[in-house]
Order: C-alpha cells, then structure tokens, then sequence
C-alpha cells in the first residue's frame, strides 16, 4: 500500500510564498518520477511539475515555470514544490502523485497511480 500525504498548503497574499511537501511510503520512493498536480472549483485536473527519480529532471506547466520549483530529497522520502510569486489564479487543491511507470514522468494525470489526499492553496488579491 502506497501512502502520499501533502502538507504545506494554506491562506496567502498574492505574491507571497508557499512550500508544499509529499511524504511518501509503502514501495521504493526513489524508483519513480514524481509530480504536482492541482484542481481548481469547476475547472479539470491540470499538471504544475514534476520531477525525475534522482532529481536531475525537472519539467513545468507554462503557467508556473519561473515561480515554481520543484525538488526532492530521496533520503527523506519527500518531494517538495516551492511556489513563488504566488497569484490569484494558483488558488486550487494540490496534490502530489507517483509516477506509473518508474522513471517516465508525464503531463496527464492518468499516468500516475497513487496520490495524496490534496491540500488546499488560496491565494487572495
């Protein structure tokens, strides 16, 4: 059983800063990509980021390259997405997810088989 539970999320200004975090357990962490997800009310599931096993790679939605970084610290189980710069529009749950197929990260949220709970970023104006 793959346990992912997110942390970090919260109530900010625009402009301000948030750090989330995913701890993960149940199969080998460092096996596979990892990524960021995030849904807004009414709105599908989009990608934000996501990040290869060693740490090496890192991929970016358009609207969050620049603001955004996301890394991870194997010895810790953990991934974390930095979040910068913060708007409006980033307001949504996040959630992180591991990868389907080891190393391969994707852009679609099919291609991971096991996500956390969500936690919950609104950023006022």
């Amino acid at each position: 059983q793959v346990q992912l539970v997110e942390s970090g999320g919260g109530l900010v200004q625009a402009g301000g800063s948030l750090r989330l975090s995913c701890a993960a357990s149940g199969r080998t962490f460092t096996n596979y990509a990892m990524g960021w997800f995030r849904q807004a009310p009414g709105k599908e599931r989009e990608f934000v980021a996501a990040i290869s096993w060693s740490g090496t790679n890192t991929y970016y939605a358009d609207s969050v390259k620049g603001r955004f970084a996301i890394s991870r610290d194997n010895a810790k189980n953990t991934v974390y997405l930095q979040m910068n710069s913060l708007k409006p529009e980033d307001t949504a749950v996040y959630y992180c997810a591991s990868s389907s197929y080891g190393n391969n990260w994707s852009r679609r949220s099919q291609d991971y088989n096991y996500w956390g709970q969500g936690t919950q970023v609104t950023v006022s104006s």
